[in-house]
């Protein structure tokens, strides 16, 4: 349409001076080297206007995508809602990890306390022998002695003149301040007979 517009004015002076008078050669063929210049420059004029095309089309296909590339404040709570219900479902995970972790070593250090008793069970008498030892009155080790209430090891030592050191390695007591009313020691012979 551009290259009629700007054709019409040529041919109308082309048929203007052909009315006027009869034009001559070089007449025409100056007006064909314009009409080839003109027809040149509304090439050129066309190719530039679909290359401005082009980029306006790449022009708004960049914006869009930046458009979309951008979150809103929506999109940004919806992911930040998401990643913390991710970081509690791991941490719940890790917590049942550790527990079952736990138990295991747990049932394992049960067993090992358990065979630790049983072998120290083994080596002391049981506590219904050293009971009828003191009971029968037999003297093997010294003696036997009932914990009464406010008795101390210190307070059994001076009844039975037995040392409190002897008293605890015959006992095997691992903290002297516990000892249980009730509970029958075995008092060492103070005489080392």
């Amino acid at each position: 349409m551009l290259r009629r517009c700007l054709l019409l004015p040529v041919m109308a002076f082309a048929l203007s001076a052909r009315a006027q008078n009869a034009p001559t050669q070089a007449d025409i063929a100056n007006l064909q080297e314009d009409v080839r210049g003109l027809t040149q420059r509304v090439n050129d004029l066309s190719l530039q206007v679909e290359q401005l095309v082009r980029d306006r089309a790449e022009s708004r296909v960049q914006r869009d995508a930046a458009e979309r590339s951008y979150a809103t404040v929506a999109q940004l709570n919806q992911a930040v809602a998401e990643l913390n219900r991710a970081i509690q479902s791991a941490v719940a995970n890790s917590k049942d990890e550790v527990l079952q972790r736990v138990g295991e070593q747990m049932e394992k250090l049960a067993r090992q306390t358990n065979a630790a008793l049983d072998s120290l069970a083994k080596s002391e008498p049981a506590p219904q022998a050293v009971a009828a030892e003191a009971a029968s009155g037999r003297r093997d080790h010294g003696g036997a002695y009932v914990v009464q209430k406010g008795d101390t090891l210190e307070s059994i030592s001076k009844k039975t003149g037995a040392a409190i050191p002897d008293i605890i390695n015959a006992n095997r007591i691992a903290d002297p301040s516990r000892i249980l009313v009730g509970q029958t020691l075995i008092i060492p012979d103070p005489a080392g007979k």
